[in-house]
């Protein structure tokens, strides 16, 4: 079969733009991943300074999202934080060193809430703190402002979803 010349126009410019998407999201891909990790480098500097050497930072970073709640283990992966195995090792960990508490579900005895001990919120609080400071300096001097932000935050919403639905929906 004769393909017509607006098919293969068609294909051209197809190509053309898988050229320029290729670089560009493989990029974004290593980037995501990079910044994940440099914000941990950060918080890990925050609590060096403090001469904090009880807590590494990706524990530091779960205290931080459980905050004032009481969840369980599941809702932390879920939420996207951290991978299943690195979860139940940090939490336990985070409970022999008194920063967390927890309970057995009397519903479902496999399930296990946990919520912070003031020792806990203390860390949440030094992460909370060093947000804090960065929210009042991020527009000067890293030079990134509301707009740029919210652009940011709705691409990387689009990506997630993009490969939330490739799971899903074997894509």
């Amino acid at each position: 079969m004769v393909k017509s010349f607006a098919t293969k126009m068609q294909e051209s410019m197809q190509e053309q733009r898988e050229a320029q998407l290729q670089p560009l999201y493989l990029k974004t891909v290593t980037l995501v991943e990079r910044l994940h990790r440099r914000l941990l480098d950060v918080i890990k500097d925050e609590f060096d300074r403090r001469n904090h050497i009880d807590i590494n930072p990706v524990q530091a970073y779960l205290l931080y999202n459980v905050g004032e709640q009481e969840i369980t283990a599941g809702e932390l992966r879920t939420r996207g934080y951290y991978f299943g195995s690195n979860v139940s090792y940090n939490l336990k960990r985070l409970v022999e060193s008194g920063h967390l508490d927890y309970q057995r579900s009397l519903v479902d005895r496999r399930s296990v809430h946990i919520r912070l001990t003031s020792k806990g919120r203390e860390v949440r609080d030094v992460v909370a703190a060093l947000y804090h400071r960065h929210v009042n300096t991020v527009e000067q001097a890293g030079g990134i402002d509301c707009d740029e932000f919210v652009t940011m935050t709705k691409s990387l919403h689009r990506l997630e979803r993009f490969w939330t639905d490739q799971i899903l929906y074997r894509l």
